[in-house]
């Protein structure tokens, strides 16, 4: 079965088509950062515009690419995510859907995640621990199986993306600032700074908006201060939160791995520490290209394919919930 996917939650314009849940045939991404980079951040009225105007041409593209004139299914992100970017792509999706007399499946953006390393490494064995990081999301989930998850603990304020633009923000290095921070990091010490580990050794739950203002107090205390240590140091103290939370939550499910998912699954120091603390621990590490860790169609695809499998068609009528949760058990 050939799926169109279709993605534009945020600020990602992404088509692609997926073979039964694993074998990507084309995946095209028209990224609007240039677009949103003066203003700091993603305005959510200028990605609705870009989306409109840039869906059908990225969707023609990954149809040619993918060799298929009219595939078996169209599955489109319904949430969460910003209503305006997401009703782009709902509504394209269905109207397509509807022409080609195919299924329509809506796919929450958080389980299109999950299923990003699925693409690349079908014979991943579950149970596995997922930990999905990005600018609106910071999750530890127990993914016991297909379609079924257990939520162990997520951010009660800030993200970790979130932190990282806001941190790069304050310290004048752009947008996106977790690419800032991770390129500029190498250039500094991780151990000058002693910033703090928030909630760390309280349950499975994140809180990133205190080191955000620690960063924000030390470089007002000391000015000149090399950026580089200031980024350096806050990238680890977050990553140290990240990776010590998913090892003691693997150990309790009896996870026979580790998955990153999501933006922040980019980031090099993370991607390094987590292979490292599974090796350490026994245990089997998937990192995803970081293609697959960003925004893109092939995930929401792949995930479209297991709902139809499991769930079965969803009617044209549906739309979309920019707060859509997680469904777990």
């Amino acid at each position: 079965m050939k799926v169109l996917g279709i993605e534009t939650s945020c600020d990602e314009t992404a088509a692609s088509v997926v073979v039964d849940g694993h074998t990507v045939l084309s995946s095209v991404v028209s990224s609007q950062v240039d677009l949103h980079a003066r203003f700091g951040g993603v305005v959510p009225e200028l990605a609705s515009r870009a989306h409109v105007e840039m869906l059908n041409a990225v969707v023609a593209e990954a149809l040619v690419e993918g060799g298929v004139e009219r595939p078996d299914a169209v599955a489109a992100t319904v949430g969460p995510g910003l209503i305006g970017a997401l009703l782009v792509g709902v509504s394209a999706a269905k109207a397509l859907a509807l022409v080609w007399d195919v299924p329509f499946v809506g796919v929450n953006h958080l389980e299109g995640h999950l299923y990003a390393s699925f693409l690349e490494e079908p014979t991943l064995e579950l149970p596995l621990l997922v930990l999905l990081v990005s600018g609106g999301h910071t999750m530890l989930i127990d993914m016991q199986d297909h379609g079924r998850y257990r939520l162990l603990g997520q951010t009660i304020d800030d993200a970790a993306g979130e932190a990282f633009d806001k941190v790069a923000r304050y310290l004048g290095l752009g947008y996106p600032g977790g690419p800032a921070i991770d390129k500029l990091s190498v250039e500094g010490d991780p151990t000058a700074i002693a910033f703090p580990r928030s909630m760390l050794d309280d349950g499975y739950d994140f809180s990133f908006s205190g080191i955000k203002t620690s960063v924000v107090r030390y470089v007002r205390a000391h000015p000149d201060v090399a950026t580089a240590d200031v980024a350096a140091s806050f990238q680890a103290a977050v990553v140290d939160v990240l990776v010590t939370k998913a090892r003691r939550a693997a150990d309790e499910i009896g996870a026979h791995g580790i998955c990153l998912a999501g933006g922040v699954a980019a980031n090099s120091l993370l991607r390094d520490e987590i292979v490292l603390a599974c090796k350490e621990d026994g245990r089997r590490a998937f990192v995803p290209s970081r293609a697959m860790c960003t925004d893109n169609a092939a995930m929401i695809a792949a995930a479209g394919w297991r709902r139809l499998q499991s769930d079965g068609a969803w009617a044209l009528d549906t739309g979309a919930d920019p707060n859509l949760k997680l469904s777990v058990t």
